[in-house]
């Protein structure tokens, strides 16, 4: 490394000589691959380059994120959502003195292994998953399994396990009154990611192991509460004098005031402290909230007749991809697309129906609604 490269990466870590005692450092960072160090990037922000020049990354574009099919082109896609977590958690991060590069890889990372459909195709692609692999499938937990064993061709991003943690932990569906980081070595952080694949109620209350993953969790919250409630506003179905007075009354009616009001309170009720939290008036607020898009956006966002519609197409093609594998048919999408393309460790080591279920997961809407009706 030059004089200048190493006066670079000095000047990339000096912001970390003001940090709060409770933020993660640089130095803390480790990865399950030890790599040569020569970067003027600290290891955070190298995750977030490694992110986003994934070709996951690049599928964000066109998956759903509430609405699916949706002839309104201002209608959020996941790659909306991912950036306004990602925006709003730095944000939170800047004023408490947090590493951002580290709140900013897992923000961006962290619904990477989402499918086509949203939750919608995470329920239809859970189904499969329990019933062919005695498996449950969760995005947060195939983020993790698809930056780390199945992004770039099977060898895997190498993130650290910081970023691969807070990403797996992220669940922004908990909400809590309060965000407390959770100590883990290193076998722990993978323990809870193998027991995911068999309890995925205990996985979903799992808390991160550092401070900036507590802040990524209570940002997707925030990230989507609000502009959710403007989606459905915009395609009609609901109107803004519909959300109740009491939760306006505390957190106002527009997604600006939501997000501003939620940002603040946490700021005011955790500075200088070891956890995050918010005070009792606008986490029952937010709480309500919750529960008001599901009762009025969430249960509506897709017809019961379109649900079994799109199970009985993604049953179709998963079907379809385990026969093509077993038959060695090279001329399936999923080998032309995905399996020709992966390392020989990632062939030998997963089965058919992995296979399909990760090619499935990471498909955009538009190649999983031309398959099932093709």
């Amino acid at each position: 490394m030059t004089k200048n490269e190493k006066l670079a990466k000095e000047n990339f870590l000096k912001k970390e000589s003001y940090l709060s005692p409770f933020a993660t450092k640089s130095s803390d960072a480790y990865r399950v691959s030890v790599e040569d160090d020569q970067d003027i990037r600290p290891p955070y922000f190298r995750d977030i380059d490694r992110i986003i020049y994934s070709l996951s990354y690049t599928r964000y574009m066109d998956k759903t994120q509430v609405f699916t099919r949706s002839q309104n082109d201002h209608i959020s896609k996941r790659i909306t959502h991912v950036q306004l977590v990602s925006k709003v958690a730095r944000t939170i991060g800047r004023a408490l003195n947090l590493n951002e590069d580290l709140i900013e890889a897992i923000a961006l990372g962290h619904d990477i292994g989402h499918t086509p459909l949203g939750h919608v195709g995470e329920s239809l692609l859970n189904e499969i998953s329990l019933r062919e692999l005695n498996c449950y499938f969760a995005h947060n937990i195939q983020s993790v399994r698809h930056l780390q064993y199945v992004e770039k061709n099977g060898e895997g991003l190498n993130l650290c396990v910081q970023v691969l943690d807070g990403i797996m932990c992220h669940n922004g569906e908990m909400l809590s009154p309060k965000y407390e980081v959770q100590e883990k070595s290193f076998d722990e952080v993978f323990q809870e990611y193998e027991d995911a694949y068999q309890d995925l109620g205990k996985s979903s209350h799992n808390r991160p192991m550092t401070l900036e993953g507590c802040v990524v969790r209570i940002s997707d919250i925030i990230g989507y509460i609000g502009r959710d409630i403007e989606d459905a506003i915009m395609i009609g179905k609901i109107k803004r004098d519909e959300i109740p007075k009491n939760i306006v009354h505390v957190l106002g009616c527009t997604n600006k005031e939501i997000i501003n009001t939620i940002i603040l309170d946490l700021i005011d009720h955790s500075m200088g402290k070891p956890y995050l939290e918010m005070s009792e008036e606008v986490y029952h607020a937010l709480l309500d909230l919750k529960k008001f898009n599901y009762q009025h956006i969430y249960q509506y966002s897709i017809l019961p007749n379109e649900k079994e519609y799109y199970r009985q197409g993604m049953n179709k093609i998963y079907k379809r991809y385990v026969d093509d594998i077993l038959k060695d048919n090279h001329e399936s999408v999923i080998y032309k697309t995905f399996l020709d393309s992966q390392s020989d460790e990632y062939l030998k080591n997963n089965c058919p129906e992995r296979k399909v279920i990760d090619f499935i997961a990471g498909m955009t809407d538009e190649m999983f609604l031309r398959e099932i009706e093709s």
